[in-house]
């Protein structure tokens, strides 16, 4: 299920190679589509409020709030504010995992090898925490501010046993995700495989975003009624710019 609402012209577009990073602010009345190039891509992404940092993507309050741990079109990112720090408006990859979290440089050596700048140069081996803290540097974040994150394209299931199961192939070439922001957040991602990918090489994949500015903000009616929660969750949100 998508929101069928057409957008303006692309404001910008960059490409994410495997193994990059980036960060950005998504502004009040933008839209991120996040692609999925080749696929099975995994993009890690954490959510912050660019004002106010403090405030931060709560998954917990995001999955207890509109009772799913399988997060699409229709749903809405919380923050611990019980505030909507993204929408999400459109998504041809159906399933994103909330669970997964992230690679240490320990556990990425130990999943895939030894790859050492010293011997890859600019193809040695990334890990999710380093990736995302160099990024949230930038905007005077550290590792204490490194909490949850999002892990865009990829399925977690749980098995009959009640284990964690990852499943293969989720995402296509060429699916998207798109995120509407109703107020100014803080985006930070990078483009790694997945924690529980069981492909054993080092071989994550490259992702495209695109910014669009919609014609208004009737794009979020989908997520705004799809539950109550949801509904309160925008009435905080908008209360910010009264």
């Amino acid at each position: 299920m998508t929101a069928s609402l057409s957008f303006r012209p692309t404001l910008y577009e960059e490409f994410v190679p495997g193994g990059g990073h980036t960060s950005f602010v998504l502004k009040r009345g933008q839209l991120l589509r996040i692609t999925d190039l080749e696929g099975n891509a995994n993009a890690s992404m954490i959510l912050l409020n660019a004002n106010e940092k403090s405030e931060r993507l709560s998954l917990p309050d995001t999955l207890k709030g509109q009772h799913t741990a399988k997060l699409t079109s229709g749903h809405c990112l919380y923050s611990d504010m019980g505030r909507v720090l993204a929408a999400i408006t459109a998504d041809t990859c159906g399933w994103h995992d909330s669970f997964g979290g992230v690679l240490n440089a320990r556990e990425v050596a130990e999943k895939y090898g030894e790859g050492s700048y010293q011997a890859l140069r600019n193809g040695f081996y990334r890990n999710g925490v380093d990736n995302l803290l160099v990024e949230m540097g930038k905007w005077n974040l550290n590792q204490q501010d490194l909490l949850m994150c999002l892990n865009l394209f990829s399925r977690v299931s749980v098995d009959h046993d009640g284990c964690f199961q990852f499943e293969p192939d989720n995402s296509q070439a060429g699916d998207y995700i798109e995120l509407y922001a109703p107020m100014d957040t803080l985006v930070v991602l990078t483009a790694l495989q997945h924690p529980m990918d069981p492909n054993p090489n080092y071989a994550p994949k490259p992702l495209k975003l695109s910014w669009h500015k919609v014609e208004s903000d009737g794009i979020s009616v989908l997520c705004r009624t799809s539950r109550e929660e949801n509904a309160r969750a925008f009435h905080n949100t908008e209360r910010l710019y009264i």
